[in-house]
């Protein structure tokens, strides 16, 4: 695999697109990647909770989101709905692949339990803050994060196709069952072990703001603005500071509602995360 100037680190963009900006703006979006695939390895992680949540609603299961300790809001997995995220997560992965062949690109859909590329272990239990305020440990659900990840399956891949889109799925090995990841969390994890170049995390919403600015730019240094970034933001932020902090990689969060994702990372119009650099 090529690599770039910066040593060691391969020539892929890793892009974590969520449900809402996909349905907002599926086609530019993949116009976007078509076009970078022209130039280099492409890895698509995608979303759907919004979609999973619409189709859980429809099938009579309650979706359940929890809040952790340290604030981060998520999505509880149970059984029933591990299934209907299984369902909705192959059918929007579908879709990606079909649309990116209708452009030329040679595109492979996959699931990360696929092979397995991922594997990971099933929270037995987890700690929330219930309604009152107060800390409760639960029954984890199905929910895991990856463990280990299979860098040369996912090489191998990407030598056969251009463009590979993956779902945030893990394998748990050890029980046979398959977890429901974050997907942020998974697309940090994915590039650390490619050690691609850059990673884009994709939003509705134009960068990080706070206080209602635009932030440009944000250290890991910046702790009183971490702290000021909402419950849905500051998953991709703290996801974005892993992967740079792991791989000393280029992580960016950017609108894609309109315009080219690629072409605003690299020219100053997304929030850029980065380990050295004042918030401006």
């Amino acid at each position: 695999m090529d690599t770039t100037s910066k040593t060691g680190l391969a020539d892929i963009s890793v892009v974590k697109i969520g449900g809402k900006a996909l349905e907002r703006n599926l086609g530019g979006l993949l116009d976007s990647i078509a076009r970078e695939a022209g130039v280099r390895r492409v890895i698509v992680v995608h979303g759907g909770g919004d979609q999973v949540t619409r189709v859980s609603k429809a099938l009579g299961i309650e979706p359940r989101f929890v809040v952790s300790p340290q604030g981060i809001r998520s999505r509880y997995t149970s059984r029933e709905e591990l299934e209907v995220f299984i369902m909705v997560m192959s059918a929007i992965n579908r879709n990606i692949v079909s649309e990116l062949a209708r452009r030329g690109v040679e595109a492979l859909g996959v699931a990360g339990c696929d092979g397995p590329l991922f594997e990971g272990s099933r929270k037995k239990q987890i700690v929330i803050v219930d309604e009152r305020g107060r800390k409760r440990v639960i029954e984890g659900g199905y929910t895991g994060r990856i463990e280990k990840c299979h860098r040369e399956r996912i090489q191998r891949l990407l030598e056969l196709y251009r463009v590979l889109v993956i779902s945030p799925l893990v394998l748990d090995p050890s029980e046979g069952v398959l977890l429901n990841t974050d997907g942020d969390e998974a697309a940090a994890s994915i590039a650390s072990c490619v050690r691609a170049y850059e990673a884009i995390f994709v939003t509705d919403v134009p960068g990080v703001i706070v206080d209602g600015k635009i932030m440009l730019r944000i250290s890991a240094k910046d702790k009183e603005i971490l702290e000021k970034i909402g419950a849905g933001m500051n998953r991709k932020v703290l996801a974005a500071l892993k992967y740079i902090q792991e791989t000393g990689g280029n992580a960016y969060i950017c609108d894609g509602t309109s315009g080219d994702i690629f072409e605003k990372a690299r020219t100053g119009g997304c929030t850029e995360i980065t380990t050295e650099n004042p918030a401006l």
